[in-house]
C-alpha cells in the first residue's frame, strides 16, 4: 500500500523542501491589502516581510474545500491513501474544512488533529514519514500523532508589541505600556493555544526564560531532561544569526540531543509576531 503525506505551509515546509521530502505542501492563503496570495507560492518569506515592514494590511485565511479535495484526488491517482496534517485546531479552522472534506473519500484521507503549528507541526511530517517507512497505514499513523497531541512546546520571545497589537492579541493601552518599559513577551504555545507565558526586558533575558522553560518540560512533561528522545527546534522571523547563536547554547545545555533544526517561523504565525522574534520548541519522538 503506498501512503502519501501531506501538510499545509503553516508547517513552515516550503514546496522545494516538500519535494525532496517526498511529501505534498498546500499553500495556506493571506489576504494583503486586498490581494490574495499563496504562501510559499506567489508570496515568499522576504516579500511578506517588506509589506509587514510597510505596514500594508495582512490577515489569513483558509484553502477551500474544493481546493483540498482538488489535490487530494490527483495524489490518490498515484497513492492509496493519505495522512494529512493541518494546522492546530486551536488556532485555525483548517482541521475541521479538512476533516469536512475527508469525510467523503471512505477513509482513504486520514486527518491528523494533533495541536501542531510550525517548527512543531513540521516535526509531526517527518514522523508520519518515519511511521510509514515502519510499515504503519494511515489510520494507524493518524491515531499514534494523535496520541502524542500535547507531547510539544513551543517558546517565542517577541521583540515587539506592535503587530500583537495591531491583531488584537493585547490592548492598545498594555501594548503602550509594554513599549514603554521595552517589555519583550515570551509567549508559549501548547496544545490549542497561544498564551502569554512570562515577559523580559531584553532579548538575552528572553533566551534564559525560554531555554530554562525547555529543561522544566524536558525533565517534569517528557522525563528526558538530557534530551536523548525529544526533537529541539529553534524558530525565528528574519533572525538567522541570533537563531544560530541560541541553537548553539541550546546544544551547550543538553549536548546528547540530536539534531537542533533551524527554521524561519511560519509565515501565518509570524504575522501576529514582530520580525527579529526568536523561539524553541520541543516534540517527544514517536
Amino acid at each position: 500500500m503506498r501512503t502519501a503525506v501531506g501538510t499545509d505551509s503553516s508547517s513552515g515546509i516550503s514546496q522545494a523542501q516538500a519535494k525532496e521530502l517526498g511529501i505534498f505542501v498546500i499553500p495556506m492563503p493571506f489576504i494583503i491589502g486586498g490581494r490574495e496570495y499563496e504562501d510559499g507560492v506567489t508570496l515568499t518569506n522576504d516579500e511578506f516581510y517588506e509589506k509587514m515592514a510597510d505596514n500594508v494590511e495582512i490577515s489569513t485565511s483558509q484553502t477551500s474545500p474544493r481546493q483540498l479535495a482538488d489535490r487530494w484526488d490527483e495524489i490518490l491517482k498515484e497513492y492509496d491513501e493519505i495522512v494529512y496534517i493541518p494546522l492546530s485546531s486551536g488556532l485555525s479552522g483548517a482541521f475541521q474544512t479538512a476533516k469536512m472534506v475527508a469525510e467523503d473519500y471512505d477513509g482513504r484521507v486520514q486527518v491528523v488533529n494533533n495541536q501542531r503549528v510550525s517548527v512543531t507541526q513540521r516535526q509531526s511530517v517527518l514522523d508520519a514519514c518515519e511511521l510509514i517507512q515502519r510499515g504503519y497505514d494511515a489510520a494507524k499513523v493518524r491515531e499514534i500523532l494523535e496520541g502524542g497531541k500535547f507531547d510539544s512546546s513551543i517558546y517565542i520571545t517577541v521583540d515587539t508589541l506592535k503587530y500583537l497589537k495591531r491583531g488584537g492579541r493585547i490592548t492598545p493601552t498594555a501594548a503602550a505600556l509594554g513599549t514603554l518599559l521595552r517589555i519583550k513577551p515570551v509567549l508559549q504555545i501548547q496544545g490549542e493555544k497561544v498564551d502569554a507565558f512570562s515577559r523580559a526586558r531584553t532579548m538575552k533575558q528572553g533566551r534564559e526564560v525560554m531555554l530554562a522553560a525547555l529543561a522544566h518540560d524536558l525533565e517534569t512533561r517528557f522525563d528526558d531532561p538530557e534530551a536523548e528522545h525529544t526533537w529541539i527546534a529553534v524558530a525565528h522571523t528574519k533572525n538567522r544569526e541570533m537563531a544560530e547563536s541560541f541553537a548553539m547554547e541550546i546544544r551547550g545545555r543538553f549536548p546528547r540531543a540530536g539534531e537542533i533544526h533551524i527554521d524561519p517561523l511560519a509565515l501565518n504565525t509570524a504575522c501576529h509576531i514582530s520580525p527579529g522574534s526568536l523561539g524553541v520548541a520541543c516534540s517527544k519522538m514517536v
